[in-house]
């Protein structure tokens, strides 16, 4: 096993499982970032995004507002919809830069974080699909005491997502991630021990 699937839903803790990968040694590639690097000002898709949501998604510095656009595509699907199709294809350029030049290095292991992995169809492209679990009301309120949403806006974040114990059905390896640091710490080093060869 090469190219692994990270995933799981809003605030279960991808972040901290990709360090503790990274720790054991693999190439963590995260969406996430390349979806920073895609809205970067000079970036045709940044251009786009404006062009559709408006110059105020724009900050002083030429930077993305991320927070405006939060809130303009988690309260509208369609608006989403068409941010998708804006960024996605950039993002999936960058990924398949990624990976292939992760693949062609000796580490043992390539973990792509996407966190809409099931959402977009996308858990073919990997040998396998690690999930973060963390249950619903756990996500809830870290979602509401990292990010300092009201319980709207924190159920908005979730219902944009397939529910995690749907992604928990579909995963081909589950970490818990509900409790203290170092039990999943444990159950990384467990999943390694075993999966990874």
């Amino acid at each position: 096993m090469r190219l692994i699937g990270v995933t799981g839903g809003i605030a279960t803790g991808k972040s901290t499982v990709d360090r503790m990968l990274a720790d054991h040694g693999a190439i963590v590639i995260d969406a996430d970032k390349l979806a920073r690097e895609a809205v970067r000002p000079g970036e045709p898709a940044l251009d786009e995004v404006a062009a559709r949501f408006g110059r105020d998604v724009i900050r002083p510095d030429g930077t993305l507002d991320r927070g405006r656009v939060g809130e303009i595509v988690f309260a509208d699907a369609e608006a989403r919809r068409h941010l998708e199709r804006i960024t996605h294809p950039r993002i999936m350029e960058l990924m398949q830069e990624r990976i292939a030049a992760a693949l062609a290095g000796p580490a043992p292991l390539v973990a792509v974080d996407v966190p809409l992995l099931f959402e977009s169809a996308r858990e073919g492209m990997f040998q396998g699909v690690l999930l973060v679990y963390a249950p619903r009301d756990v996500q809830l309120r870290r979602l509401r005491e990292r990010n300092g949403l009201d319980e709207d806006a924190a159920l908005q974040r979730l219902a944009a997502q397939l529910p995690i114990d749907e992604k928990r059905d579909r995963a081909t390896w589950i970490i818990d991630n509900s409790h203290a640091i170092d039990a999943t710490a444990r159950a990384v080093d467990l999943w390694w021990a075993t999966a990874v060869r």
